[in-house]
């Protein structure tokens, strides 16, 4: 309603399917205080997935989308039960090893993913009934719900007796072994649904770009989203999305620079995180 430039709603869209997935790395990080760097590569793992039952496929996004995020919960689970046997510096160096390998296996398993040319041409949502999802504004607002429903349950979980759990074990896991706390279930929960936040984003990148390739699954993308949700602040319901936002607004102005946009924006970064 309030710009009525296509790019910048583009970028709008996308900044908000990146906040999705950077709420589900707050859950982790925010509240349980385990960084996981294959965040990403749950991302990619649900567009991916969506990417193939749509266009592969031909099957319906509604019964894609609960499928993609099954197999990323799934993954996660089985990633967890080895990666969550390990604390801080070593998880966060175990998962990273994961986030690479994820990325590797979709470079290379090119019958199923297309390999480094990717996916194209991922159909939109498919219509509900009289709702057309293929026009960009139908999309925008499509998104926008998604990111609406992310952030309540995410505030329902934080107020609830499974969002304290998360806390008390990040503030002092022996402290709540203590007190009866199953501290690895509580980590495991949350690493799951972490990824499954992670995988919605992916899949909604997925069908709104059309297209997936390898690298919206890599490394350097679960670093900006650590960096989204520093800027923002941790443990916060308003911080996922007030550091994508700034952030993509901030290098989306300074894409003038061009090639002297990174050296810009990071003395930047640097400034607002200390």
């Amino acid at each position: 309603l309030v710009v009525d430039n296509p790019y910048l709603v583009s970028v709008a869209v996308t900044a908000y399917v990146t906040a999705i997935a950077v709420y589900g790395l707050d859950v982790l990080l925010g509240y349980t205080g385990q960084l996981s760097l294959a965040h990403a590569g749950f991302f990619g793992i649900g567009g991916y997935a969506v990417a193939i039952l749509t266009a592969e496929y031909e099957l319906s996004f509604w019964l894609a989308l609960p499928l993609a995020l099954a197999l990323t919960s799934t993954l996660a689970h089985i990633v967890g039960l080895a990666a969550l046997r390990t604390r801080h510096d070593y998880f966060a160096i175990f998962t990273l090893a994961v986030g690479v390998m994820i990325v590797i296996v979709i470079d290379r398993w090119e019958s199923l993913t297309g390999g480094t040319d990717g996916i194209i041409g991922v159909p939109p949502p498919t219509s509900i009934g009289p709702l057309s999802f293929a026009s960009l504004t139908a999309q925008y607002y499509l998104v926008l719900a998604f990111l609406v429903f992310t952030i309540y349950v995410v505030w329902s979980l934080v107020h609830s007796l499974v969002g304290r759990t998360f806390l008390a074990v990040r503030n002092s896991e022996d402290l709540a072994r203590a007190v009866g706390i199953d501290a690895g279930r509580t980590h495991q929960l949350a690493f799951v649904i972490s990824a499954a936040l992670a995988g919605l984003g992916g899949a909604l990148y997925a069908v709104f770009l059309g297209y997936i390739g390898p690298s919206m699954g890599n490394v350097q993308m679960t670093f900006m989203m650590l960096v989204y949700l520093m800027i923002g602040g941790a443990a916060s319901l308003a911080g996922p999305l007030v550091g994508t936002l700034l952030v993509m607004g901030l290098m989306q102005a300074l894409q003038a620079f061009d090639d002297y946009q990174m050296m810009v924006l990071g003395p930047i970064l640097v400034v607002v995180v200390v």
